[in-house]
């Protein structure tokens, strides 16, 4: 009989000594019980830390997920309804302009405004940092200077005048709020007329603005009281406290053959886990295998988690079976290495396993982050899956997938 967990550690210490990957772990979980947990290299290489499983680490855009999830409590609540405009809340999501297919800046049509659905499936028009059109160029330049603001205090200065808020470069002399961006990235040109197109972007970052504006709290605020608080996620948040900054992974990239720590402030996220007024929904948080482990418990339960219900079960059923339309799954088509998946709610949907390229049940979804972090939910066999490394562009890397289809299969 296959020993899985000897074949998950062999895996794990070939990607290390391949210098895949510096520091990796796994947990599985299946019908409520942890069966797998393995660990394998350093999470600080210079300090011979390992990578243990209290290990915090930039999720990146595993921080999505987290993000719907909140979108679905209110709408749950009736406080927020998916069709809404975003310029209900937004001002500057009012009276946008998109480019055209010919490169082209024009006023979008009245009736085609970003709505919420927009961005949890990645319609919104709404683009990361590029050079190849109008809508990508104008967004680096935002992301640009949010990041050169991480340098400035935490909020706005207090009892200044207007004209020593910047510096002699124009930047202003304090951190970017998750509102500002949203306001400001309003401004700019969207990619295409929402709802015609998938193209993943900035949709999450703006959702947790609205969410922010709806509740009337910090975007952190509302997740530690609804979503961390009742899942016992203690190590999760925005930024990382002093008291456990030894806990927290180092970034790596391979130069030359060597691993070296790598300190970018990618996406406008502190490198160094200090606080940041930006609290992106996109790719902001930091957290553990087993603190998202109940995140994903509580979706594969319905909602609830140790007794106390999140979510209801008819809104996690809608949540994680839903996908985009045919127009954008073309679009998202195009993304190699998902194959046989749709998009929604800020989540891959595995539909079609005889397409995909890893073994998988019909109806699986999760998601993953530019650093390796990996997150999977399988209904079918009561699964969750989640793997943690932090590897400069990894995202969903070889070692991620031949991990899976050891437990898959």
């Amino acid at each position: 009989m296959r020993d899985k967990l000897k074949l998950i550690q062999e895996s794990m210490d070939r990607a290390v000594k391949n210098k895949e990957v510096a520091g990796v772990n796994l947990l599985v979980i299946q019908d409520g019980k942890e069966v797998y947990y393995a660990q394998s290299g350093h999470s600080d290489i210079s300090a011979n830390r390992p990578m243990n499983r209290d290990t915090i680490v930039h999720l990146y855009s595993q921080s999505k997920p987290v993000t719907a999830a909140a979108a679905m409590l209110l709408m749950q609540d009736g406080i927020i309804d998916l069709n809404e405009p975003v310029g209900n809340f937004i001002d500057s999501f009012k009276d946008q302009s998109y480019v055209t297919p010919d490169g082209k800046i024009s006023k979008l049509p009245w009736d085609k405004s970003v709505r919420i659905v927009d961005l949890l499936n990645m319609t919104s028009g709404l683009v990361y940092p590029g050079i190849n059109t109008p809508a990508e160029c104008t967004t680096t330049m935002l992301f640009d200077d949010a990041i050169q603001r991480l340098k400035y205090p935490y909020d706005k200065p207090a009892c200044v005048e207007e004209s020593e808020l910047k510096d002699k470069h124009g930047h202003k002399k304090y951190q970017m709020s998750t509102m500002e961006f949203a306001e400001e990235i309003g401004k700019l040109p969207l990619q295409f007329i929402p709802g015609s197109f998938f193209q993943y972007g900035t949709s999450a970052d703006v959702l947790g603005a609205v969410i922010e504006k709806v509740s009337g709290m910090k975007f952190s605020e509302f997740l530690k009281e609804r979503i961390f608080d009742p899942l016992e996620m203690k190590d999760t948040d925005f930024y990382v406290p002093e008291e456990k900054k030894s806990r927290f992974s180092q970034v790596y990239e391979v130069v030359n053959g060597e691993f070296k720590e790598f300190g970018g402030d990618h996406l406008i996220i502190r490198h160094d886990g200090n606080k940041n007024a930006f609290e992106s929904g996109g790719a902001g948080l930091f957290s553990t295998l087993d603190d998202y482990s109940h995140f994903g418990q509580m979706l594969l339960n319905g909602g609830t988690y140790n007794g106390k219900e999140i979510l209801t079960p008819e809104t996690v059923r809608f949540m994680t079976c839903s996908a985009v339309m045919e127009g954008p799954q073309h679009a998202f088509d195009n993304w190699h290495g998902l194959e046989g998946h749709t998009y929604s709610n800020l989540m891959r949907i595995l539909v079609s396993p005889e397409k995909a390229l890893i073994i998988g049940n019909k109806g699986e979804y999760g998601w993953d982050g530019w650093l390796g972090a990996y997150f999977m939910n399988d209904p079918a066999s009561k699964t969750t899956l989640l793997m943690m490394t932090q590897m400069r562009d990894y995202g969903t890397g070889y070692l991620t997938r031949r991990l899976r289809n050891i437990v898959m299969s």
